[in-house]
Protein backbone atom coordinates (compact mmCIF):
# COMPACT_ATOMS: atom_id res chain seq x y z
CA UNK A 1 0.00 0.00 0.00
CA UNK A 2 1.60 3.31 -1.05
CA UNK A 3 -0.14 5.58 1.56
CA UNK A 4 1.83 5.99 5.07
CA UNK A 5 0.01 4.26 7.81
CA UNK A 6 0.77 4.60 11.53
CA UNK A 7 -0.40 2.15 14.03
CA UNK A 8 0.01 2.73 17.98
CA UNK A 9 0.37 -0.50 19.48
CA UNK A 10 -0.06 1.00 22.64
CA UNK A 11 -0.01 4.38 24.30
CA UNK A 12 -3.41 5.84 23.52
CA UNK A 13 -5.76 6.42 26.38
CA UNK A 14 -3.13 5.22 28.88
CA UNK A 15 0.24 6.98 29.80
CA UNK A 16 2.59 3.68 29.50
CA UNK A 17 3.29 0.92 26.58
CA UNK A 18 4.65 3.06 23.97
CA UNK A 19 4.96 1.37 20.99
CA UNK A 20 3.99 2.89 16.69
CA UNK A 21 4.74 1.51 13.59
CA UNK A 22 5.38 3.49 10.57
CA UNK A 23 4.24 1.90 7.45
CA UNK A 24 4.88 3.11 3.71
CA UNK A 25 4.78 0.02 1.39
CA UNK A 26 6.72 -2.59 2.41
CA UNK A 27 8.83 -1.01 4.65
CA UNK A 28 8.16 -0.29 8.72
CA UNK A 29 9.72 2.17 11.06
CA UNK A 30 9.15 1.85 14.85
CA UNK A 31 9.50 4.10 17.19
CA UNK A 32 9.91 3.46 21.05
CA UNK A 33 9.25 0.06 22.78
CA UNK A 34 8.13 0.35 25.70
CA UNK A 35 6.09 -1.65 29.06
CA UNK A 36 3.07 -0.59 30.75
CA UNK A 37 2.33 -1.44 34.39
CA UNK A 38 -0.54 -3.87 35.87
CA UNK A 39 -3.64 -2.03 37.49
CA UNK A 40 -5.70 -3.68 40.44
CA UNK A 41 -7.83 -6.11 37.92
CA UNK A 42 -4.15 -7.81 37.34
CA UNK A 43 -3.46 -9.50 39.97
CA UNK A 44 0.10 -11.67 39.86
CA UNK A 45 1.33 -9.54 36.73
CA UNK A 46 4.40 -7.77 36.84
CA UNK A 47 4.37 -5.36 33.57
CA UNK A 48 2.51 -5.30 30.27
CA UNK A 49 4.22 -5.58 26.55
CA UNK A 50 2.52 -4.53 23.49
CA UNK A 51 0.94 -7.18 21.26
CA UNK A 52 3.19 -7.25 18.20
CA UNK A 53 1.50 -10.18 16.41
CA UNK A 54 0.28 -7.73 13.66
CA UNK A 55 3.96 -6.76 13.34
CA UNK A 56 4.48 -10.23 12.88
CA UNK A 57 1.51 -10.77 10.83
CA UNK A 58 3.27 -7.80 8.18
CA UNK A 59 7.05 -9.25 8.66
CA UNK A 60 4.92 -13.02 7.17
CA UNK A 61 3.96 -10.85 4.45
CA UNK A 62 7.36 -9.45 3.32
CA UNK A 63 7.28 -6.39 5.31
CA UNK A 64 10.42 -4.94 6.27
CA UNK A 65 11.74 -3.25 9.33
CA UNK A 66 14.10 -0.65 8.57
CA UNK A 67 14.98 0.30 12.20
CA UNK A 68 13.98 1.19 15.40
CA UNK A 69 14.15 4.77 17.02
CA UNK A 70 13.87 5.33 20.56
CA UNK A 71 12.79 8.82 22.09
CA UNK A 72 14.18 8.61 25.54
CA UNK A 73 15.31 6.01 28.19
CA UNK A 74 12.40 5.93 30.11
CA UNK A 75 10.88 2.29 30.58
CA UNK A 76 7.20 2.91 29.18
CA UNK A 77 9.51 3.59 26.25
CA UNK A 78 13.05 1.51 26.29
CA UNK A 79 12.00 -1.62 28.70
CA UNK A 80 9.98 -4.32 26.34
CA UNK A 81 13.35 -4.92 24.26
CA UNK A 82 14.38 -8.02 25.82
CA UNK A 83 11.01 -9.27 25.39
CA UNK A 84 10.30 -8.05 22.24
CA UNK A 85 13.25 -8.78 19.94
CA UNK A 86 13.35 -11.97 20.64
CA UNK A 87 10.46 -12.56 18.13
CA UNK A 88 11.74 -10.04 15.43
CA UNK A 89 14.22 -10.32 12.40
CA UNK A 90 17.86 -8.44 13.43
CA UNK A 91 17.58 -4.37 12.83
CA UNK A 92 19.47 -1.41 13.89
CA UNK A 93 18.26 0.60 17.00
CA UNK A 94 18.97 4.22 17.39
CA UNK A 95 18.68 6.75 20.22
CA UNK A 96 20.35 9.63 22.31
CA UNK A 97 23.52 8.16 23.69
CA UNK A 98 22.16 7.70 27.07
CA UNK A 99 19.16 6.01 25.73
CA UNK A 100 21.36 3.56 23.47
CA UNK A 101 23.05 3.18 26.80
CA UNK A 102 19.77 2.24 29.00
CA UNK A 103 18.80 -0.01 26.08
CA UNK A 104 21.88 -2.08 26.18
CA UNK A 105 21.61 -2.35 29.49
CA UNK A 106 17.51 -3.50 29.25
CA UNK A 107 18.78 -5.85 26.45
CA UNK A 108 21.31 -7.99 28.37
CA UNK A 109 18.41 -8.78 30.56
CA UNK A 110 16.82 -10.48 28.42
CA UNK A 111 19.70 -12.50 26.71
CA UNK A 112 19.36 -9.69 23.57
CA UNK A 113 22.18 -8.80 21.42
CA UNK A 114 21.22 -5.74 18.53
CA UNK A 115 23.26 -3.34 16.69
CA UNK A 116 22.57 0.17 18.35
CA UNK A 117 23.49 3.47 16.74
CA UNK A 118 23.62 6.76 18.31
CA UNK A 119 22.39 9.74 17.12
CA UNK A 120 23.39 13.25 17.18
CA UNK A 121 21.27 16.65 16.40
CA UNK A 122 21.40 16.79 12.87
CA UNK A 123 22.30 14.22 11.48
CA UNK A 124 19.77 12.75 8.62
CA UNK A 125 19.35 8.85 8.84
CA UNK A 126 18.32 7.32 5.48
CA UNK A 127 16.49 3.94 6.53
CA UNK A 128 15.51 1.58 3.41
CA UNK A 129 14.06 3.34 0.64
CA UNK A 130 11.32 5.74 2.07
CA UNK A 131 12.33 6.69 5.56
CA UNK A 132 14.58 9.19 7.00
CA UNK A 133 14.83 10.87 10.45
CA UNK A 134 16.62 13.47 12.44
CA UNK A 135 16.41 14.40 16.30
CA UNK A 136 15.71 17.66 18.35
CA UNK A 137 16.65 18.22 22.08
CA UNK A 138 14.32 19.08 24.21
CA UNK A 139 14.39 18.71 28.10
CA UNK A 140 12.40 16.27 30.43
CA UNK A 141 13.22 14.15 33.38
CA UNK A 142 15.56 11.80 31.97
CA UNK A 143 18.72 13.64 29.95
CA UNK A 144 19.49 13.34 26.31
CA UNK A 145 15.58 13.19 25.53
CA UNK A 146 14.89 13.93 22.01
CA UNK A 147 11.81 14.88 19.63
CA UNK A 148 11.87 12.91 16.35
CA UNK A 149 11.36 14.93 12.99
CA UNK A 150 10.50 11.83 10.35
CA UNK A 151 10.66 11.80 6.86
CA UNK A 152 8.37 10.20 4.85
CA UNK A 153 7.06 9.96 0.88
CA UNK A 154 3.77 11.59 2.01
CA UNK A 155 5.79 14.90 4.00
CA UNK A 156 7.45 15.31 7.55
CA UNK A 157 6.05 13.74 10.83
CA UNK A 158 6.92 14.92 14.25
CA UNK A 159 7.01 12.95 16.95
CA UNK A 160 6.86 14.73 20.06
CA UNK A 161 7.13 12.61 22.98
CA UNK A 162 7.87 13.15 26.42
CA UNK A 163 9.03 16.97 26.88
CA UNK A 164 8.77 19.85 28.89
CA UNK A 165 10.34 23.21 27.96
CA UNK A 166 12.45 23.78 30.65
CA UNK A 167 14.66 27.10 30.27
CA UNK A 168 17.03 26.44 33.01
CA UNK A 169 17.70 22.92 33.01
CA UNK A 170 20.63 21.42 35.32
CA UNK A 171 22.85 20.29 32.26
CA UNK A 172 22.07 23.73 30.20
CA UNK A 173 21.14 21.90 27.50
CA UNK A 174 17.70 23.46 26.65
CA UNK A 175 15.34 22.52 24.56
CA UNK A 176 16.04 23.94 20.32
CA UNK A 177 13.39 25.33 19.83
CA UNK A 178 15.32 27.13 16.71
CA UNK A 179 15.46 23.58 14.94
CA UNK A 180 11.87 23.13 15.98
CA UNK A 181 10.89 26.46 14.36
CA UNK A 182 12.91 25.77 11.38
CA UNK A 183 11.21 22.44 10.68
CA UNK A 184 7.87 24.15 10.85
CA UNK A 185 8.82 26.64 8.39
CA UNK A 186 9.06 23.37 5.85
CA UNK A 187 6.09 22.50 7.05
CA UNK A 188 4.85 19.43 8.99
CA UNK A 189 1.54 17.11 8.25
CA UNK A 190 1.22 15.74 11.42
CA UNK A 191 2.83 16.44 15.17
CA UNK A 192 2.42 13.71 17.86
CA UNK A 193 2.49 15.57 20.88
CA UNK A 194 3.15 14.78 24.76
CA UNK A 195 0.36 15.83 26.52
CA UNK A 196 -0.02 14.25 30.23
CA UNK A 197 0.19 17.21 31.85
CA UNK A 198 -2.13 19.33 29.79
CA UNK A 199 -4.09 19.66 33.35
CA UNK A 200 -1.81 22.03 34.53
CA UNK A 201 -2.08 25.79 33.18
CA UNK A 202 1.34 26.80 34.39
CA UNK A 203 4.30 26.69 32.72
CA UNK A 204 6.50 23.65 34.53
CA UNK A 205 8.92 24.19 36.63
CA UNK A 206 12.28 24.35 36.05
CA UNK A 207 14.08 21.04 37.53
CA UNK A 208 16.95 22.93 38.97
CA UNK A 209 14.56 24.47 41.33
CA UNK A 210 14.40 21.13 42.98
CA UNK A 211 18.05 21.44 44.18
CA UNK A 212 17.34 24.19 46.81
CA UNK A 213 14.46 22.78 48.10
CA UNK A 214 15.96 19.53 48.75
CA UNK A 215 19.22 21.35 50.20
CA UNK A 216 16.66 23.15 52.90
CA UNK A 217 16.09 19.51 54.17
CA UNK A 218 19.24 18.60 54.94
CA UNK A 219 19.89 21.15 57.45
CA UNK A 220 20.33 19.88 60.51
CA UNK A 221 19.95 16.58 59.82
CA UNK A 222 22.03 14.09 62.74
CA UNK A 223 21.16 11.10 61.14
CA UNK A 224 21.30 9.95 57.51
CA UNK A 225 19.78 12.23 54.90
CA UNK A 226 18.03 9.30 52.54
CA UNK A 227 16.47 10.22 48.92
CA UNK A 228 14.43 8.18 46.59
CA UNK A 229 13.69 9.02 42.95
CA UNK A 230 12.97 7.73 39.79
CA UNK A 231 16.62 6.35 38.97
CA UNK A 232 16.77 7.20 35.47
CA UNK A 233 16.14 10.87 37.03
CA UNK A 234 20.05 11.57 36.55
CA UNK A 235 19.75 15.67 36.68
CA UNK A 236 18.10 15.47 40.01
CA UNK A 237 20.34 12.57 40.85
CA UNK A 238 23.23 15.09 40.17
CA UNK A 239 21.72 17.70 42.51
CA UNK A 240 21.63 15.64 45.11
CA UNK A 241 25.29 14.60 44.75
CA UNK A 242 26.40 18.19 44.62
CA UNK A 243 24.13 18.90 47.91
CA UNK A 244 26.04 16.19 49.82
CA UNK A 245 29.77 17.52 48.50
CA UNK A 246 28.86 20.98 49.80
CA UNK A 247 27.27 19.15 53.21
CA UNK A 248 30.79 17.19 53.29
CA UNK A 249 28.93 14.45 53.57
CA UNK A 250 29.47 10.81 51.43
CA UNK A 251 27.16 9.71 48.77
CA UNK A 252 26.36 5.71 48.59
CA UNK A 253 23.94 4.39 45.73
CA UNK A 254 21.66 1.90 46.78
CA UNK A 255 19.38 -0.31 44.56
CA UNK A 256 20.16 -2.23 41.02
CA UNK A 257 18.27 0.34 38.72
CA UNK A 258 19.60 3.29 40.58
CA UNK A 259 23.37 1.95 40.86
CA UNK A 260 23.11 0.73 37.10
CA UNK A 261 22.11 4.37 35.32
CA UNK A 262 24.27 6.32 37.39
CA UNK A 263 27.60 4.26 36.18
CA UNK A 264 26.31 4.62 32.32
CA UNK A 265 25.52 8.21 33.00
CA UNK A 266 29.00 8.52 34.37
CA UNK A 267 30.78 6.86 31.46
CA UNK A 268 28.65 9.11 29.13
CA UNK A 269 29.83 12.67 31.04
CA UNK A 270 26.38 13.40 31.71
CA UNK A 271 26.76 12.36 35.82
CA UNK A 272 30.02 14.71 37.77
CA UNK A 273 30.80 13.26 41.27
CA UNK A 274 33.58 14.63 42.64
CA UNK A 275 36.83 12.37 43.77
CA UNK A 276 36.21 11.02 47.02
CA UNK A 277 32.45 11.64 47.46
CA UNK A 278 31.07 8.64 46.17
CA UNK A 279 31.82 5.21 48.51
CA UNK A 280 31.01 1.76 47.72
CA UNK A 281 27.13 0.54 49.68
CA UNK A 282 29.51 -2.19 51.54
CA UNK A 283 31.83 0.29 53.35
CA UNK A 284 28.58 2.13 54.20
CA UNK A 285 29.31 0.65 58.31
CA UNK A 286 32.73 2.39 57.72
CA UNK A 287 31.32 5.78 58.57
CA UNK A 288 28.83 7.97 61.08
CA UNK A 289 25.09 8.27 59.88
CA UNK A 290 25.78 11.98 59.87
CA UNK A 291 28.30 11.46 57.23
CA UNK A 292 26.03 9.65 54.65
CA UNK A 293 23.67 10.94 51.78
CA UNK A 294 21.82 7.82 50.82
CA UNK A 295 20.15 7.54 46.99
CA UNK A 296 18.16 4.31 46.85
CA UNK A 297 15.97 3.47 44.38
CA UNK A 298 12.40 2.14 44.80
CA UNK A 299 10.35 5.56 45.07
CA UNK A 300 6.84 4.11 44.06
CA UNK A 301 7.15 1.79 47.56
CA UNK A 302 7.59 -1.27 45.18
CA UNK A 303 7.17 -3.93 46.71
CA UNK A 304 10.98 -6.04 46.95
CA UNK A 305 12.52 -2.77 46.16
CA UNK A 306 15.57 -1.43 48.27
CA UNK A 307 13.73 1.65 49.42
CA UNK A 308 10.94 -0.72 50.61
CA UNK A 309 13.51 -3.46 52.08
CA UNK A 310 15.56 -0.43 54.31
CA UNK A 311 11.68 0.92 55.31
CA UNK A 312 10.51 -1.92 57.08
CA UNK A 313 13.84 -3.02 58.40
CA UNK A 314 14.86 -5.67 56.14
CA UNK A 315 17.83 -4.70 54.11
CA UNK A 316 20.90 -5.96 54.81
CA UNK A 317 22.97 -3.15 54.04
CA UNK A 318 20.63 0.00 55.27
CA UNK A 319 18.43 0.50 58.22
CA UNK A 320 16.38 3.24 58.34
CA UNK A 321 16.57 4.81 62.07
CA UNK A 322 14.69 8.16 64.25
CA UNK A 323 17.87 10.30 63.55
CA UNK A 324 17.79 9.72 59.58
CA UNK A 325 15.46 11.89 57.45
CA UNK A 326 13.60 10.39 54.45
CA UNK A 327 13.25 12.54 51.05
CA UNK A 328 10.77 10.79 48.44
CA UNK A 329 11.44 13.34 45.60
CA UNK A 330 8.79 11.55 43.25
CA UNK A 331 5.10 12.16 43.09
CA UNK A 332 2.59 9.20 42.74
CA UNK A 333 2.39 7.33 39.51
CA UNK A 334 -1.62 6.92 39.00
CA UNK A 335 -2.64 3.62 40.45
CA UNK A 336 0.19 3.34 42.52
CA UNK A 337 -0.92 5.31 45.49
CA UNK A 338 -1.67 2.12 47.75
CA UNK A 339 2.05 1.02 47.74
CA UNK A 340 3.74 4.83 47.70
CA UNK A 341 1.96 5.90 50.80
CA UNK A 342 2.07 2.31 52.50
CA UNK A 343 5.95 3.51 52.72
CA UNK A 344 5.10 6.50 54.05
CA UNK A 345 2.93 5.41 57.00
CA UNK A 346 5.76 3.07 58.31
CA UNK A 347 8.21 5.74 58.43
CA UNK A 348 5.89 7.75 59.88
CA UNK A 349 4.83 4.93 62.52
CA UNK A 350 8.30 4.23 63.49
CA UNK A 351 8.87 8.56 63.71
CA UNK A 352 11.42 9.05 61.12
CA UNK A 353 11.03 12.34 59.66
CA UNK A 354 9.39 11.84 55.97
CA UNK A 355 9.45 15.08 53.30
CA UNK A 356 7.09 14.00 50.18
CA UNK A 357 6.09 16.25 47.58
CA UNK A 358 2.30 16.18 49.01
CA UNK A 359 3.79 18.51 51.97
CA UNK A 360 6.88 20.26 50.17
CA UNK A 361 5.88 20.25 46.73
CA UNK A 362 9.57 22.32 45.67
CA UNK A 363 11.31 18.75 45.97
CA UNK A 364 9.68 16.97 42.95
CA UNK A 365 8.68 18.95 39.88
CA UNK A 366 7.48 17.11 36.77
CA UNK A 367 9.22 16.37 33.38
CA UNK A 368 6.02 16.49 31.30
CA UNK A 369 4.99 20.33 29.47
CA UNK A 370 1.74 22.09 30.93
CA UNK A 371 -0.98 23.58 28.11
CA UNK A 372 1.48 27.03 28.13
CA UNK A 373 4.25 24.28 27.00
CA UNK A 374 2.41 22.31 24.43
CA UNK A 375 1.42 25.57 23.00
CA UNK A 376 4.25 26.77 22.18
CA UNK A 377 5.62 23.77 21.18
CA UNK A 378 2.89 23.56 18.06
CA UNK A 379 3.27 27.17 17.36
CA UNK A 380 6.21 26.27 16.22
CA UNK A 381 5.85 23.57 14.70
CA UNK A 382 2.82 24.56 12.87
CA UNK A 383 1.46 21.28 11.92
CA UNK A 384 -1.30 20.65 9.56
CA UNK A 385 -2.84 17.67 11.85
CA UNK A 386 -2.18 17.02 15.60
CA UNK A 387 -2.83 14.05 17.81
CA UNK A 388 -1.97 13.88 21.10
CA UNK A 389 -0.15 10.80 22.88
CA UNK A 390 1.46 10.04 26.22
CA UNK A 391 -1.71 10.70 28.82
CA UNK A 392 -4.99 8.91 29.76
CA UNK A 393 -8.10 9.62 27.79
CA UNK A 394 -8.85 12.52 29.81
CA UNK A 395 -5.86 14.04 28.84
CA UNK A 396 -6.52 13.45 24.98
CA UNK A 397 -9.55 14.78 25.35
CA UNK A 398 -8.48 18.26 27.30
CA UNK A 399 -5.75 18.88 24.72
CA UNK A 400 -8.51 18.81 22.03
CA UNK A 401 -10.30 21.50 24.00
CA UNK A 402 -7.51 23.18 26.04
CA UNK A 403 -4.95 22.92 23.49
CA UNK A 404 -5.76 22.29 19.44
CA UNK A 405 -8.86 24.26 19.52
CA UNK A 406 -7.65 27.29 21.28
CA UNK A 407 -5.06 27.22 18.44
CA UNK A 408 -7.60 27.12 15.53
CA UNK A 409 -7.48 23.30 15.07
CA UNK A 410 -10.94 21.85 13.76
CA UNK A 411 -12.40 18.19 15.16
CA UNK A 412 -10.92 16.74 12.52
CA UNK A 413 -7.23 17.71 12.29
CA UNK A 414 -7.06 16.42 15.55
CA UNK A 415 -6.53 12.77 15.79
CA UNK A 416 -7.46 10.56 18.51
CA UNK A 417 -7.18 7.50 18.04
CA UNK A 418 -7.15 4.12 19.75
CA UNK A 419 -4.58 1.57 20.48
CA UNK A 420 -4.88 -0.55 17.57
CA UNK A 421 -6.13 2.32 15.34
CA UNK A 422 -4.69 2.33 11.57
CA UNK A 423 -4.22 6.01 10.61
CA UNK A 424 -4.26 6.49 6.73
CA UNK A 425 -2.72 9.38 4.96
CA UNK A 426 -4.14 9.59 1.92
CA UNK A 427 -4.23 13.01 -0.17
CA UNK A 428 -2.49 14.91 2.78
CA UNK A 429 -5.46 14.05 4.76
CA UNK A 430 -5.91 11.63 7.69
CA UNK A 431 -8.30 9.19 8.62
CA UNK A 432 -8.61 6.09 10.83
CA UNK A 433 -8.74 3.12 8.58
CA UNK A 434 -9.19 -0.47 9.80
CA UNK A 435 -8.98 -1.16 13.43
CA UNK A 436 -6.29 -4.44 14.92
CA UNK A 437 -7.59 -6.40 17.59
CA UNK A 438 -4.77 -5.70 20.73
CA UNK A 439 -4.53 -8.57 23.29
CA UNK A 440 -2.44 -7.31 26.50
CA UNK A 441 0.18 -9.69 26.54
CA UNK A 442 1.69 -10.33 30.44
CA UNK A 443 4.69 -10.87 32.06
CA UNK A 444 4.32 -12.75 35.27
CA UNK A 445 7.67 -14.14 36.79
CA UNK A 446 9.80 -15.58 34.17
CA UNK A 447 6.59 -16.15 31.83
CA UNK A 448 5.66 -14.17 28.50
CA UNK A 449 2.06 -13.51 27.23
CA UNK A 450 1.00 -16.71 29.54
CA UNK A 451 -1.87 -14.95 31.71
CA UNK A 452 -4.35 -14.65 29.50
CA UNK A 453 -8.10 -12.86 30.56
CA UNK A 454 -9.21 -16.19 31.97
CA UNK A 455 -6.16 -16.74 34.37
CA UNK A 456 -6.70 -13.03 35.48
CA UNK A 457 -10.69 -13.92 36.32
CA UNK A 458 -9.36 -16.75 38.53
CA UNK A 459 -6.59 -14.71 40.34
CA UNK A 460 -9.87 -11.97 40.84
CA UNK A 461 -11.91 -14.58 42.02
CA UNK A 462 -9.66 -16.33 43.77
CA UNK A 463 -8.73 -12.36 45.67
CA UNK A 464 -12.19 -11.60 46.17
CA UNK A 465 -14.08 -15.03 46.90
CA UNK A 466 -11.30 -17.86 47.64
CA UNK A 467 -11.48 -21.33 46.30
CA UNK A 468 -13.46 -24.36 46.46
CA UNK A 469 -11.87 -28.21 46.19
CA UNK A 470 -14.46 -31.04 45.35
CA UNK A 471 -12.90 -34.26 45.70
CA UNK A 472 -14.86 -36.84 43.93
CA UNK A 473 -13.73 -40.77 44.63
CA UNK A 474 -14.51 -43.56 42.61
CA UNK A 475 -13.90 -46.76 42.57
CA UNK A 476 -14.47 -49.74 40.15
CA UNK A 477 -15.85 -47.19 37.46
CA UNK A 478 -18.39 -45.60 40.19
CA UNK A 479 -18.90 -42.80 42.25
CA UNK A 480 -19.38 -42.67 45.91
CA UNK A 481 -21.63 -40.07 46.28
CA UNK A 482 -21.48 -40.39 49.87
CA UNK A 483 -17.38 -39.30 50.35
CA UNK A 484 -17.24 -36.55 48.31
CA UNK A 485 -15.08 -33.58 50.15
CA UNK A 486 -15.27 -30.26 49.33
CA UNK A 487 -12.63 -27.92 50.93
CA UNK A 488 -12.04 -24.56 50.66
CA UNK A 489 -9.64 -21.85 51.25
CA UNK A 490 -10.09 -17.94 51.38
CA UNK A 491 -13.72 -18.55 51.17
CA UNK A 492 -16.11 -17.69 54.23
CA UNK A 493 -19.29 -19.48 53.74
CA UNK A 494 -21.24 -17.40 57.01
CA UNK A 495 -23.34 -18.89 58.99
CA UNK A 496 -24.80 -21.66 56.91
CA UNK A 497 -21.19 -23.33 55.97
CA UNK A 498 -23.30 -27.07 56.72
CA UNK A 499 -25.73 -26.10 54.56
CA UNK A 500 -23.62 -24.69 51.61
CA UNK A 501 -20.94 -27.90 52.19
CA UNK A 502 -24.26 -29.86 51.69
CA UNK A 503 -25.83 -28.02 48.93
CA UNK A 504 -22.35 -28.53 47.08
CA UNK A 505 -22.03 -32.24 47.43
CA UNK A 506 -25.64 -32.41 46.35
CA UNK A 507 -25.52 -30.78 43.18
CA UNK A 508 -22.41 -32.44 42.22
CA UNK A 509 -23.55 -35.83 42.53
CA UNK A 510 -26.94 -34.23 40.66
CA UNK A 511 -24.44 -33.21 38.07
CA UNK A 512 -22.31 -36.61 37.57
CA UNK A 513 -25.82 -38.60 37.27
CA UNK A 514 -27.17 -36.44 34.43
CA UNK A 515 -23.91 -36.82 32.43
CA UNK A 516 -22.53 -39.82 33.19
CA UNK A 517 -20.95 -40.87 30.03
CA UNK A 518 -19.04 -37.92 29.51
CA UNK A 519 -15.28 -38.50 30.33
CA UNK A 520 -13.40 -37.21 33.13
CA UNK A 521 -12.05 -33.91 31.55
CA UNK A 522 -15.72 -32.52 29.99
CA UNK A 523 -17.15 -34.19 33.37
CA UNK A 524 -15.38 -31.97 35.78
CA UNK A 525 -15.90 -29.00 33.24
CA UNK A 526 -19.66 -29.52 33.81
CA UNK A 527 -19.59 -29.39 37.18
CA UNK A 528 -17.26 -26.46 37.43
CA UNK A 529 -19.73 -24.59 35.31
CA UNK A 530 -22.77 -25.84 36.63
CA UNK A 531 -21.56 -25.32 39.96
CA UNK A 532 -20.69 -21.97 39.59
CA UNK A 533 -23.83 -20.86 38.61
CA UNK A 534 -25.88 -22.52 41.18
CA UNK A 535 -23.70 -21.38 44.10
CA UNK A 536 -23.80 -17.88 43.15
CA UNK A 537 -27.91 -18.05 44.04
CA UNK A 538 -26.82 -19.35 47.15
CA UNK A 539 -24.07 -16.96 48.64
CA UNK A 540 -23.84 -14.24 46.74
CA UNK A 541 -20.08 -15.30 45.42
CA UNK A 542 -18.14 -16.89 42.89
CA UNK A 543 -15.66 -18.69 44.14
CA UNK A 544 -13.27 -20.47 42.05
CA UNK A 545 -14.16 -23.81 41.91
CA UNK A 546 -12.08 -26.70 41.17
CA UNK A 547 -13.33 -30.24 41.38
CA UNK A 548 -11.14 -33.33 41.00
CA UNK A 549 -12.11 -37.10 40.37
CA UNK A 550 -10.08 -39.74 42.62
CA UNK A 551 -9.81 -43.09 41.46
CA UNK A 552 -9.29 -45.83 44.82
CA UNK A 553 -8.32 -49.13 45.03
Amino acid sequence: MKNLRIIPLGGMGEVTQNMFLYIYDQEILIVDCGIGFPDIYMPGADIIIPDISYLLKLLEEDHQIVGMVLSHAHDDHIAALPYLLAELPSFTIYGSALTVGFAQERMKDGAVQRNTEVVRDGQIINLGKHFSFSVISVTHSVPDAKHLVIQTPDGIIYHGSDFKLDKQPVDGVVSDLNAIAKIGQEGVLLALIDCLRVERDEWSKSESSTGPAIAKEIEGVKGKFVVTLMSSHIHRIQQVVDIAAANRRKVVFVGRSVERNVAIAERLGLLKIPAGVKINKRNIGNYRDDQLVVIIAGSQGQEGSSMVRAVFGEHRIIQINEQDKVIISADAIPGNEVPYYRAVDELCRNKVQVIYPDIKPNIHHTGHAGVLEQKELISKIKPKYVMPIGGADRHRELFRTRVAHQLGYKDNQIMIPNSGDILVCENQQWKVGEKIRLKPKIVDGLGIGDVGPVVLSDRRALSEAGIVVIIIPRRNKQFLFDEIEVISRGFVFMKQADEVVTFIEEETAQIIKQNKNLGDYDLKQKIEEGLKKKLYKVIQREPVIVSEIMDRR
